[in-house]
């Protein structure tokens, strides 16, 4: 905070619930500035367009960020510490020095199916390309063996970075940050390899490919602090986590591929990302206080739970989910459920609720405007209903409110003294909403009203000059239409 208050970065984002700086960008003087010293000090070699083709000069320096492409195999120091990706692992470019141009200009104009030549030139291209990248990571494998941080932030290109991740990153064993993240290969199995990565503190696997096989290696690094599973594993994968008792982030984490019983043990969760599938084994419906807890950390502060296609979630099984959060200020859910849990189940601390999905069938608004100190709230194809009402004194801290996907949405009333700290509200698709609520003109606070894809007719009334419902929105200050359908 002492950089930011003296104007040496500058705050990108933060936290939607406790408002702490997330992350940071730099102005263009000062990382011009923090990269002559960086290269002064030999601190970080850039690998871009002016010195792609002269890495040989690479020796003492132990940072490397590639911006440009090059053959890895050209490094020649043992001493680098950090490797970072920010371009194409290998584009089609670096083919050129592997095949003649009037090769791949051949096989770039015809597109025939039918040619028994193209099908050859296009699977030795392939073949090629796949080799060829498998030998990269094999160099910097057995290469880089010092290696604390690789990270691959793959921003354009072909995902696929070769058949498979080949067995020799158990090699590096001082690793302490690794991603794969978007990363795509040809056999959609990690290496059992990866458990020699015991100094591990940042592991990343979510990996492009649809489905992946996780060998259960992952307990074997006790140092872990953040954790990020494959959005889809195989079936054929089943991970024992409950030695990661210093984990702090895990996402993806579901009951199909993990062990509930883990949770128990990571008593110093900050932040857990459900995906689909998530059940309780013998749970008790009738009796929820019977139920072993879920969760072992008094710290976790964000929970999110998300699903695919039609999937849905006993409102018992998410009311004995929160109960065991009693801290938790960040509360995501994207799933259907037929209705709520009561109002006690939710922690008081929440701050940031985001509803998307869920078609519930009875209104929310009873339940979340007791929540005592909630400030933003999101709900996106939430309701299903025609009818929601906000009461006075309901929603005390609430300062955004973003409603929007609600297709039966007809009538909303909101009671004088309802939203008495309302700073904004943006109202999306909601192609049933007659008005406004007469309950807006008593919100004094409110500095901003978005109105984006709404029907022309619903946005006339909100007109300064003959608008029926002028008179509600007249004291907000900024008034924003955008995409107001004909």
């Amino acid at each position: 905070m002492e950089l930011v208050e003296r104007c040496m970065i500058q705050v990108r984002e933060r936290d939607v619930a406790t408002l702490k700086v997330k992350t940071i960008q730099m102005h263009d003087m000062m990382r011009d500035l923090c990269l002559s010293k960086a290269k002064q000090e030999n601190f970080v070699f850039i690998i871009d367009q002016s010195n792609a083709s002269s890495l040989s000069m690479i020796r003492k320096v132990r940072r490397v960020s590639v911006h440009e492409f090059c053959f890895i195999q050209c490094i020649k120091s043992p001493n680098i510490r950090s490797l970072l990706f920010f371009n194409e692992f290998f584009p089609e470019e670096a083919l050129e020095k592997s095949f003649p141009l009037e090769v791949l200009n051949y096989v770039e104009e015809h597109v025939d199916v039918r040619n028994p030549l193209v099908w050859i030139l296009r699977i030795s291209l392939a073949g090629t390309k796949l080799l060829k990248t498998r030998g990269v990571w094999r160099y910097m494998f057995n290469n880089f063996n010092l290696l604390r941080a690789l990270n691959y932030e793959r921003t354009t290109g072909i995902k696929i970075v070769g058949f498979k991740l080949p067995r020799d990153i158990g090699n590096l064993i001082h690793l302490r940050f690794l991603s794969l993240k978007d990363l795509e290969f040809v056999w959609p199995k990690l290496p059992s390899s990866l458990g020699n990565l015991r100094c591990l503190q940042t592991l990343d696997l979510r990996v492009g490919n649809y489905g992946i096989h996780v060998p259960n290696v992952i307990r074997r690094m006790e140092q872990l602090r953040h954790l990020y599973l494959p959005l889809y594993c195989k079936s054929s994968t089943k991970l024992k986590l409950g030695t990661l008792r210093k984990l702090l982030t895990i996402v993806n984490f579901n009951t199909k591929n993990c062990y509930l019983n883990d949770l128990i043990n990571m008593t110093n969760l900050r932040e857990l990302g459900i995906n689909w599938p998530f059940n309780i084994e013998n749970f008790n419906e009738k009796e929820l206080g019977e139920n072993p807890p879920i969760i072992g950390s008094k710290y976790l502060h964000s929970l999110s739970i998300i699903t695919s296609g039609d999937e849905s979630i006993d409102p018992k099984h998410l009311a004995h989910l929160l109960s065991n959060c009693t801290s938790i200020c960040k509360l995501s859910v994207e799933t259907r459920i037929s209705e709520l849990p009561e109002y006690h189940y939710f922690s008081s601390h929440l701050a940031y609720i985001q509803l998307r999905r869920c078609e519930l069938e009875k209104e929310p608004m009873p339940t979340l405007e007791k929540l005592p100190n909630l400030r933003i709230l999101e709900l996106e194809e939430t309701f299903k209903g025609k009818e929601m009402f906000c009461s006075a004194q309901g929603f005390p801290r609430l300062e955004s409110l973003n409603i929007g996907e609600l297709c039966n949405f007809e009538e909303w009333e909101v009671d004088e003294g309802a939203m008495p700290s309302l700073q904004r509200l943006e109202i999306t698709r909601c192609p049933r909403l007659k008005m406004l609520p007469e309950g807006l003109r008593f919100i004094t606070t409110l500095k901003e009203l978005k109105i984006e894809s709404m029907p022309k007719a619903f946005k006339d009334r909100l007109e300064e000059e003959g608008g029926e419902d002028f008179y509600k929105v007249k004291h907000v200050p900024s008034i924003i239409f955008q995409n107001i359908l004909r």
